[in-house]
């Protein structure tokens, strides 16, 4: 026999959600806070609560990408764009101004100048380029995803 599964209560304003997400990131369980974030924006989708998705999701971008966490803000980015068309919003001023703040918290990557030929500015060269790496396939696949 199946157990059928309890209705949850109403959802509650984005707000309290967003404000709650926000401590688990500046607590510094930044994966954490991207399951939730993932996990409880899918409820509102569920619902049809746009809006509300999308405010959830645009603020744990700009926050992920605000801590230098590029992987999970990206990852939320491509969401933020995936809701733009599951909730069939048009392309105005609005639109491409919550696009526009996302992509402007994708932190800028500073590469080392006046570098040495030893093995410690060789390492610091070499991690700032897999940062820069990190960055732009992260911010090209929301771009590419904005695009469509």
């Amino acid at each position: 026999m199946l157990r059928e599964r309890p209705k949850k209560g109403p959802l509650p304003p984005a707000p309290e959600n967003i404000e709650k997400l926000a401590k688990v990131v500046e607590d510094g369980n930044y994966y954490g806070a991207q399951q939730m974030y993932k996990s409880i924006s899918a409820r509102y989708i569920s619902a049809e609560k746009y809006s509300e998705a999308l405010d959830i999701i645009q603020s744990g971008a700009c926050i992920q990408l605000e801590h230098g966490q590029v992987t999970c803000g990206a990852e939320l980015a491509v969401l933020f764009v995936e809701t733009l068309v599951k909730g069939k919003f048009p392309c105005g001023d609005d639109t491409l101004d919550s696009l526009r703040k996302i992509y402007e918290k994708f932190p800028r990557i500073p590469v080392p100048q006046d570098l040495e030929e030893d093995d410690d500015d060789m390492q610091k060269l070499s991690e700032a380029l897999g940062a820069a790496k990190t960055r732009v396939e992260g911010c090209s696949s929301f771009l590419k995803a904005a695009i469509k």
